[in-house]
C-alpha cells in the first residue's frame, strides 16, 4: 500500500508542470479580462486563448469591412440605397447636419485644403472623407444631386456643405462629366429673340453704300485720298527720329 502510494506521489509530481500550470495563471486572467469572461473559461483552459478568440473577431470585422468598401469601390451608387445608409443619414444629404471644427467664432471663408495627408486625418474630416463608402463617380447620380441646388441647377458652395477644396474639385469635375454623358439635367438660359438685334438695318452689319459717280482722277471713297500731314507734326516726329533719319 505504501509502494503505490508513493509511486501515485511520484506520477503526480512528474505531471505537476502541466496539471496545475492552468491554476497557476487562472489569477492572471482575472486581472487582465472581465469576470464574464473569465467565468466563461474553463480552469484547465489556457487563458491566451482568449487573446486569439479576439483577434479573430478583429480581423473578421476588419475584413468584412475591406469586403464592403471593395463591393462600393466597384459600385458605389449601390451604397446610398443599402441599409447602412439609411441608418446612418436617413432621408438626409450626406452633408446635413456637418460642423467643421474652427477657431474663433467667425468660420473660415474657405474650407479646409485636404482632410487626409498621408496617412494623418484631421479631427473633423469632411462629409466626404469621413465615410470611406462615399465614393464620387459621374455615375453616382443620387450623391450629386445632393450636392446641386435644386432651385437654380448650380453647385452649392463648399463652405455651406463643409466639403474640402480637394474633394470639391473631383465632386465638380463629376458633375460636369455626368451632364457631359447626359445623367444629369442642366438648364439653358432662355433668351427673347428679338428681331431688332438680329436686322440689318443699322450700319454695323449694313451693305456697303455704291459708290458715287466718279470723275477724273478721283478715288472711290473719300478715305481713299491721299491724306496731306501737317507740318508741325512732321517737325515733331523729325525732331524725335533725327538720330534715325540720316
Amino acid at each position: 500500500m505504501a509502494a503505490s502510494t508513493q509511486s501515485l506521489v511520484k506520477a503526480l509530481c512528474r505531471l505537476s508542470p502541466f496539471t496545475f500550470q492552468p491554476f497557476r495563471r487562472y489569477p492572471f486572467c482575472q486581472q487582465r479580462f472581465p469576470v464574464r469572461a473569465c467565468a466563461a473559461l474553463s480552469p484547465f483552459e489556457h487563458p491566451s486563448r482568449l487573446y486569439c478568440k479576439r483577434a479573430s473577431l478583429q480581423d473578421k470585422a476588419a475584413t468584412q469591412a475591406t469586403e464592403t468598401q471593395q463591393r462600393y469601390k466597384d459600385r458605389p451608387w449601390d451604397y446610398l440605397g443599402s441599409e447602412e445608409y439609411i441608418e446612418k443619414y436617413g432621408t438626409n444629404p450626406v452633408w446635413a447636419g456637418y460642423r467643421r471644427n474652427h477657431k474663433g467664432a467667425i468660420p473660415p471663408q474657405k474650407t479646409r485644403k485636404t482632410c487626409i495627408r498621408g496617412d494623418k486625418i484631421c479631427g473633423n474630416p469632411c462629409p466626404i472623407c469621413r465615410d470611406p463608402n462615399i465614393i464620387i463617380h459621374r455615375q453616382n447620380v443620387k450623391l450629386l444631386q445632393q450636392f446641386i441646388s435644386p432651385h437654380t441647377g448650380m453647385v452649392f458652395d463648399p463652405t455651406l456643405t463643409g466639403v474640402c477644396m480637394k474633394q470639391q474639385k473631383v465632386l465638380n469635375q463629376a458633375i460636369n462629366a455626368a451632364r457631359d454623358h447626359g445623367l444629369l439635367p442642366f438648364q439653358i438660359p432662355y433668351v427673347e429673340f428679338s428681331r431688332e438685334d438680329y436686322s440689318n438695318s443699322h450700319d454695323a452689319v449694313g451693305s456697303t453704300p455704291p459708290p458715287p459717280c466718279l470723275t477724273t482722277n478721283d478715288s472711290w471713297y473719300a478715305w481713299y485720298k491721299e491724306i496731306t500731314p501737317d507740318d508741325n507734326e512732321v517737325a515733331k516726329v523729325k525732331t524725335t527720329y533725327k538720330a534715325f533719319l540720316k
